[in-house]
């Protein structure tokens, strides 16, 4: 089962070019990814979400989440290892950036609410490539407070041994939590990836970008 009809996702990889906030001709390859105004974020790992009510309101907007049910109007959340995540409804989309600081500060359950408040009945997601466990070593501390957030189902081990955060576990979670009743993921590694920018593999400034939008 797919998004909506209306609801469209698409996610870029380093073949769409670097989608980093003010990278040097980022605006000419926004458009030629999606050929529609953007809703794009200055990302600070918080639970702020905007509400865009006409094509390419609030572009630059310091949050960490949109959503709209207004044709055309193009949402996206720049990533590197990070977690970028599309909710669905009948008649709205919303899209979340979602490290482990934004779990920890609930911006996927703030964004499920705000795509709730603008169309019935049930919701579904999407969480696209982002860092995995295998390659995703993380302090015991800062675990913990994951955990306290979205449950002990983000505890994993690297491939190495070492303990690990699942961050798209965590993302699930809090799904689950916030009432999404169908969450896809697909399943991609940035670190692991060629494919993909990763700043923990290689220190990359560069971003790609998931991109989401209701059609006519």
């Amino acid at each position: 089962m797919g998004p909506p009809e209306r609801a469209r996702v698409r996610f870029s990889d380093c073949s769409d070019g670097d989608l980093a906030a003010g990278a040097p001709g980022v605006d000419r390859r926004r458009q030629r990814l999606v050929d529609l105004p953007w809703t794009w974020l200055r990302q600070v790992h918080g639970r702020e979400v905007v509400v865009v009510d006409h094509p390419g309101a609030h572009a630059g907007a310091t949050a960490d989440g949109a959503v709209t049910s207004v044709t055309g109007a193009a949402l996206a959340v720049q990533v590197g290892d990070c977690a970028p995540v599309a909710v669905f409804g009948a008649s709205a989309v919303g899209v979340a950036h979602a490290g482990w600081r934004g779990l920890v500060a609930g911006i996927v359950p703030a964004v499920v609410e705000a795509v709730r408040r603008l169309t019935p009945g049930p919701l579904q997601a999407v969480i696209g490539p982002c860092v995995r466990p295998p390659c995703y070593a993380f302090g015991p501390d800062e675990l913990d407070q994951v955990a306290s957030a979205v449950g002990d189902t983000v505890r994993a081990r690297t491939s190495a041994g070492a303990p690990a955060l699942d961050l798209a576990a965590g993302v699930r979670a809090a799904l689950a939590g916030a009432g999404v009743d169908r969450c896809d993921d697909v399943a991609i590694c940035t670190v692991c990836s060629p494919r993909h920018w990763s700043h923990r593999r290689d220190g990359s400034v560069a971003r790609q970008s998931l991109v989401a939008w209701m059609a006519p």
